[in-house]
C-alpha cells in the first residue's frame, strides 16, 4: 500500500515549492540579484503584488497592464506561513522545436536550395513588381541568440542588420530602459564589435546552441557574396533579438526536466516579447516576433499568461506574433477520454503510459470540461495501488510505496484560475519502469465526460514516455492556441505532404488551430539543413515582414495587425481539393504569399 506524506492535503496546489528557514535573517539582495539568484522565486500574477511584497524586499517587472512577474524570497513574504502557490503562478517551461531526423544534412554542408522559399510564394515577391524583402520592418527573435557575426546579417556595406541584442545571460552591461536584467547591446555597439580584432570584449553575446541564428537566417537571412550564396525570405527587414536565459534549477527539478537539456521560463519570454515591442512605431516601423519554443503544459485552450499577452499584443496596430505548433503529433504525448454519461455511478476508464528504464521522473496533467468533474487512481508497474482520491477544490496529496521507490504527487485544482476549469497534476519521481495504469472516474454526475491528459514534450523526457493508446489530434504546443497569433504547422514542401512529428489541432475547447501550414522539413539553413516547426515559424515570419512591407511601410494599409494579417493569409493559402477546411492537419490550407496578392488582385 502507498504511503501519504506530511504535505498531504494542503489549501493549495503546491508544486513543491518551499521557503527555505535558512533565508530568514539573510542580507537583502538588490532587484538584480533576486531576479538571477537560484534562491528566489519567480511567480507570474495579474493581480497586485501588494499581498506578496514586503516593505524592503520587494521586486518585480511589471509586463503591460496586465502582468507583474514578481520575485520573492523569504524576507519578501509578509506570511511566512505562505510556502507555496498555485499552478497558474508558477512559469512554465518552454523547450527549443527543433528535430533531427535521419537523412538531414550535417552542418554547414548544404548548398542554398530557396525550393521551401518558393513553395511558400515568398521568393517570387521579393522579385518586382512588388520588390518586398521585408524592408523597413522589424523581425524578432526570442530564443537562444544570434551569431552576429555571421554575414547573412549584414548588409551590403558590412554594417550589422541587427538593431539590437537583449542579452538575458550577460549580467556585466547595462539592461535595456525599464528592465533590471541582463545587457542591452545596439547596433552601433555591433558595428564596432564588428571592426574589432577581438569583437567578443565589446559584444560578449554568442548563440552557443545555434537554434535563434538558424531561425533568424531563416526569415531574415542577407545574400553573401563571397562562398555559397544564402537569402532569407525577408533579407531586407532589421533584426532584434532577445537571447532568452536558462531556467531555474528548481523549476527544472520540479518539471524533471533533465540537465543539459535547454529550457526556458515563461516570464523570461514575456520579458522578451515587452521588449520587443518596445521598437514599434505605429504606422512606420512594425514588428514582427516569431517563437520557435513550444511547452505541452497549460490547457491547450489559450488561457495561459503567454498566451493571453500574446494576444493583448497581436491585436495592436504594427504588431504580429507568429508561433510554431510543435513537433509532438507524432510522440503519443496526448489522450482523449470520454466516460459514458448514461452510467456516471459506475463510469470509469483505464489509461495507460509505459515508462522506460532510466527515466528521473515526469509530469502528467489532466484537464476536464466543466461542468465534470474527476476522480483518479493508479497502480504502477509493481501492482501498488493509490486508492481513488475524491479530490477537493484544491489540494496536494503525496504517495511514496513498500516495494517501489517511486514517488508520486498528485496536486488538483477543480478550478485553475485561468481556465476555470479542472486541473489534475500528477508528479511521478524516480518512475518504477512499466505500464502505469490511471483510472479517471467521475465525481458526481457527468454531462459530456470529456478529459484530455498531456505528458511532457519530447525534449523534456529522459527516456521514451507514452501513451499505449494516444490522440495523435490536439497536439498543438502552447502558446499555439493563443486567440490572435498566427498559428503554424509543418509540411514537407518536397512531396507537399504533411510532416508526420507536426502538431495537430483544434483546440481542447474547439478553436480553429492552426491557422496555415509552412515548410518546415530539411529547410536550407546558415549551418545545414534542419527540420523542425520552429522552421516553418521563421519562414512564415518573414512573410509576414513581406506583407507589413506593402501594407504599412508602402502605406497600403497602416492599420494592419495579426488578425488581418491571418485573414489576408488564408485567403491566398493553396488548398487540396478533397480536404474539409478548416483542417486539423494544414488549417485552412498551405502558406503561399504570392497567392494572397493574387487574391487581393481578384478583389
Amino acid at each position: 500500500m502507498p504511503r501519504i506524506s506530511s504535505a498531504e492535503m494542503h489549501g493549495e496546489i503546491t508544486c513543491c515549492i518551499y521557503y527555505k528557514n535558512e533565508f530568514f535573517g539573510a542580507p537583502p539582495m538588490d532587484c538584480k540579484e533576486m531576479i538571477l539568484s537560484e534562491d528566489t522565486y519567480d511567480i507570474i500574477t495579474d493581480f497586485s503584488a501588494s499581498e506578496f511584497l514586503g516593505d524592503d524586499n520587494n521586486c518585480y517587472e511589471r509586463i503591460g497592464e496586465d502582468f507583474l512577474i514578481l520575485y520573492l524570497g523569504n524576507l519578501g513574504i509578509r506570511n511566512p506561513k505562505i510556502d507555496f502557490f498555485p499552478y497558474h503562478n508558477m512559469p512554465k517551461l518552454y523547450g527549443l522545436m527543433q528535430l533531427s531526423p535521419s537523412g538531414e544534412t550535417p552542418p554547414g554542408v548544404a548548398p542554398f536550395d530557396p525550393a521551401d522559399l518558393i513553395a511558400s510564394g515568398i521568393t517570387q515577391v521579393q522579385r518586382p513588381p512588388l520588390s518586398l524583402t521585408g524592408q523597413g520592418v522589424i523581425l524578432c527573435f526570442i530564443d537562444t541568440g544570434i551569431d552576429y557575426q555571421n554575414p547573412v546579417f549584414l548588409d551590403e556595406n558590412g554594417n550589422s542588420r541587427i538593431l539590437a541584442i537583449w542579452d538575458q545571460t550577460v549580467q556585466t552591461g547595462a539592461p535595456p530602459d525599464g528592465l533590471k536584467y541582463g545587457s542591452e547591446y545596439r547596433r552601433e555597439d555591433i558595428n564596432l564589435a564588428l571592426r574589432s580584432e577581438d569583437p567578443y570584449s565589446i559584444v560578449p553575446s554568442r548563440d552557443e546552441n545555434g537554434h535563434g541564428s538558424i531561425l533568424a537566417g531563416v526569415a531574415a537571412g542577407s545574400v553573401v557574396r563571397q562562398g555559397n550564396p544564402y537569402i532569407g525570405a525577408a533579407p531586407g527587414a532589421d533584426i532584434v533579438v532577445v537571447k532568452l536565459k536558462e531556467c531555474k534549477q528548481y523549476l527544472r527539478s520540479f518539471y524533471l526536466v533533465p540537465e543539459g537539456v535547454p529550457a526556458y521560463q515563461e516570464n523570461d519570454i514575456m520579458l522578451g516579447i515587452k521588449y520587443a515591442e518596445s521598437f514599434v512605431r505605429l504606422f512606420e516601423r512594425p514588428v514582427v516576433i516569431c517563437l520557435g519554443l513550444g511547452t505541452n503544459q497549460g490547457d491547450h485552450a489559450g488561457n495561459s499568461s503567454l498566451s493571453r499577452y500574446l494576444s493583448s499584443l497581436a491585436v495592436r496596430r504594427s504588431r504580429a506574433a507568429i508561433v510554431c505548433g510543435g513537433n509532438e503529433g507524432n510522440a503519443s504525448h496526448h489522450y482523449h477520454g470520454r466516460l459514458s454519461t448514461q452510467t456516471s455511478e459506475e463510469s470509469s476508464r483505464d489509461v495507460e503510459i509505459r515508462v522506460s528504464e532510466g527515466c528521473i521522473g515526469f509530469w502528467l496533467e489532466l484537464w476536464g470540461a466543466l461542468p465534470d468533474a474527476f476522480n483518479l487512481n493508479i497502480r504502477t508497474p509493481g501492482g501498488e495501488n493509490i486508492p481513488e482520491l475524491r479530490l477537493g477544490l484544491q489540494q496536494s496529496v503525496t504517495f511514496s510505496f513498500i516495494y517501489e521507490k517511486s514517488r508520486v504527487t498528485i496536486d488538483s485544482a477543480l478550478v485553475e484560475e485561468n481556465s476555470g476549469e479542472e486541473l489534475i497534476l500528477v508528479r511521478i519521481q524516480d518512475p518504477t519502469p512499466g505500464i502505469w495504469t490511471f483510472r479517471v472516474s467521475a465525481s458526481g454526475s457527468l454531462y459530456n465526460g470529456n478529459f484530455h491528459m498531456w505528458l511532457p514534450i519530447t525534449e523534456f523526457l529522459s527516456t521514451p514516455v507514452y501513451f499505449l493508446n494516444p490522440d495523435p489530434d490536439m497536439t498543438l504546443t502552447e502558446p499555439s492556441m493563443a486567440p490572435e497569433v498566427l498559428s503554424v504547422s509543418t509540411y514537407n514542401a518536397e512531396n507537399n505532404s504533411f510532416y508526420a512529428e507536426s502538431g495537430r489541432g483544434f483546440g481542447r475547447t474547439g478553436q480553429i488551430r492552426p491557422d496555415l501550414s509552412a515548410p518546415g522539413v530539411n529547410i536550407s539553413t546558415i549551418d545545414g539543413c534542419r527540420t523542425g516547426s520552429s522552421m516553418a515559424a521563421a519562414i512564415t515570419a518573414g512573410a509576414v515582414a513581406q506583407f507589413f512591407q506593402w501594407s504599412v511601410i508602402e502605406g497600403n494599409n497602416r492599420l494592419a495587425e495579426s488578425r488581418e494579417i491571418r485573414s489576408y493569409f488564408i485567403r491566398g493559402a493553396v488548398r487540396t481539393q478533397g480536404l474539409n477546411y478548416p483542417n486539423r492537419e494544414w488549417g485552412y490550407g498551405r502558406l503561399n504569399l504570392e497567392e494572397t496578392f493574387n487574391a487581393l488582385l481578384r478583389v
